[in-house]
């Protein structure tokens, strides 16, 4: 089972006895500084409940609110949400349309509650200009919170961002008066790093992905050669606080070597 219905198996007492054992199990627990969450099974959720797909996007955009309290109460510093990929720009212009209605609502919104400090990353040029602008407005808004912050990947490819981070490295490098025959002879790993999407950004810690799919899809290929994974089985706007804690705890028991 998946998604609300699922969530039929617990009642609330007994969901409630279960969040809060989970809670103390995690007391001293290792803690992910920075989670990327891959937000999946929107369409689906609301295929299930006989819903047009908009619904579906509309629940998953409020769930939002409720990962980053949980985030913040459990001392992750960075979250970055997978909420429109490259692909997804390729669905039919009027769900695509709503989807990005959405999008625009959820970043000002997050923006407005003044809690969050809101990066935008993505190929936005891909995006309309107004819907560019609407982001940009959102980031800037929140450029001096000193809170979680959170990175909303919009227009998002994995290799769309490392070609626009050496895109970016050659023109840097051009400007500077470097040849391509002296950049090669120069290049190291962290000046491609020091041009992505994240630059200055420590690397995720920990990767969720909902829904049940097992694979990353391209969501940040370059900086996860380190990062742990946890599939869930729960569609994105069925996601709760015990898949959460269900995270963190397999998170927790991990024995991360780092390449070591």
């Amino acid at each position: 089972m998946r998604g609300s219905l699922k969530q039929m198996v617990l009642t609330a007492p007994v969901y409630r006895l279960y969040e809060r054992r989970l809670l103390k199990g995690l007391v001293g627990a290792a803690v992910p500084r920075h989670v990327g969450v891959i937000l999946d099974g929107n369409r689906r959720w609301a295929k299930v409940a006989g819903e047009p797909a908009a619904t579906g996007h509309r629940a998953g955009a409020d769930k939002i609110d409720d990962l980053l309290s949980w985030s913040e109460e459990a001392g992750v510093e960075l979250v970055t949400l997978w909420m429109l990929s490259t692909d997804n720009l390729a669905r039919p212009a009027d769900e695509l349309a709503t989807l990005l209605r959405i999008i625009e609502e959820t970043v000002a919104r997050l923006a407005r509650d003044g809690k969050w400090r809101v990066r935008v990353m993505g190929a936005l040029e891909l995006l309309p200009a107004a819907t560019a602008e609407r982001l940009h407005q959102a980031e800037a808004a929140t450029a001096d919170v000193a809170g979680l912050g959170v990175n909303v990947a919009i227009g998002y490819g994995g290799r769309r961002e490392i070609a626009d981070a050496v895109r970016s490295l050659l023109a840097a490098k051009a400007r500077a008066g470097m040849s391509i025959e002296q950049l090669a002879e120069t290049l190291e790993v962290e000046h491609i790093a020091e041009h992505l999407y994240t630059r200055g950004q420590p690397d995720p810690d920990l990767v969720i992905r909902t829904s049940g799919e097992q694979r990353l899809s391209g969501f940040l290929l370059w900086q996860s050669v380190h990062t742990e994974y946890y599939f869930c089985e729960a569609y994105w706007p069925a996601f709760r606080k015990v898949d959460f804690l269900r995270a963190l705890r397999s998170y927790a028991a991990r024995e991360r070597r780092l390449g070591r």
